[in-house]
């Protein structure tokens, strides 16, 4: 308004005028885009390095056992969703917590942060897998009591509340030194046990129900999987792979999967994991509906000791994420 050639009603000035408006324009809108570029790239390696601290990367190798580990979240721009995994040698043996929040995506983050917290914690403290389970149970539940309050204060805890129907699938594993699998499964899906040519579920008890919207029962036992031996793998996964759809609504194959993968030898969990993972994304079009996680462990060990019960206590350095 305060420009001189505005002021004139000849064409040329108005071309100019025009020209001008749109020169400022356009450098304004570029500017704009750059700083929230600028802006969104630091959100995202802030979101990024928090995310790696809470699903920290797991090293190669944890006492004797070799470990390979990969997850993808279904949400856009999220590195993690609401899988979780950790693999933490003890005096007790190696401990291995696979789980699955319900829902998927940054929502879900705190429920993970909460339960894996108390596990990193537990697996130490506790003597017998059945405490660990109780510990995490505990945190979970006081976890959705605080989310309670702050979401929704008027709902008090009201069952009715949204985040009173939230739960976890958690399944707990524990290798012996004498290479003894121990497990606690609340509603997870079974582990594979793999070997020369071979795939078979991991056979146990009866499951529990997921933490959260029941108690776990009064007596609770570690079920009795057998013996990992050297060489044998187990394969951990949450259920958005076994629910991974085509676009034609088929399953994903993942038992021929598996079997496929375990021809080649020796068996390498690298191999394995990228097996899984090339044909997965194959299946659903790079699009995966639900947030993935897959663990493979295995037992690399030169020697299996003859003795049952609890290991013996040793020593272990963990080596640190990448």
């Amino acid at each position: 308004m305060t420009c001189p050639l505005a002021q004139r009603d000849g064409l040329e000035a108005r071309i100019v005028t025009s020209a001008v408006f749109f020169a400022v324009g356009t450098g304004l809108i570029l500017h704009v885009r750059r700083a929230l570029l600028r802006e969104l790239r630091q959100i995202r390696k802030v979101a990024g390095a928090a995310q790696s601290v809470l699903l920290r990367p797991l090293p190669p190798r944890i006492d004797g056992l070799s470990v390979a580990a990969a997850q993808l979240s279904a949400d856009r721009g999220a590195n993690i969703g609401g899988d979780l995994y950790e693999v933490i040698a003890t005096e007790h043996g190696v401990r291995i917590v696979m789980g699955d929040v319900r829902g998927h995506g940054l929502g879900a983050l705190a429920t993970v942060a909460a339960v894996l917290g108390s596990f990193r914690e537990a697996v130490h403290d506790e003597l017998e897998l059945a405490g660990v389970l109780r510990r995490l149970e505990r945190a979970l539940a006081r976890h959705l009591r605080e989310r309670a309050r702050a979401e929704h204060p008027s709902a008090g805890l009201d069952p009715d509340c949204p985040v009173a129907e939230e739960f976890v699938t958690v399944l707990l594993l524990e290798i012996r030194d004498d290479g003894e699998v121990y497990a606690l499964n609340c509603g997870h899906p079974a582990p594979y046990r793999l070997g020369a040519g071979r795939v078979e579920p991991l056979t146990g008890a009866e499951p529990l129900p997921p933490l959260g919207p029941f108690p776990l029962p009064a007596e609770l036992t570690a079920t009795r999987c057998g013996r990992l031996v050297p060489d044998e793998a187990l394969f951990l996964h949450t259920d958005g792979v076994d629910d991974a759809r085509d676009t034609h609504g088929r399953f994903f194959p993942l038992p021929a999967t598996l079997a496929e993968a375990v021809r080649t030898q020796p068996l390498s969990p690298q191999a394995v994991l990228r097996a899984v993972f090339t044909r997965l994304l194959r299946h659903t079009g790079g699009r995966p509906a639900d947030d993935v996680a897959v663990l493979i462990l295995r037992n690399d060990r030169d020697r299996v000791p003859t003795q049952q019960g609890h290991s013996a206590a040793h020593q272990v350095t963990r080596a640190q994420g990448l």
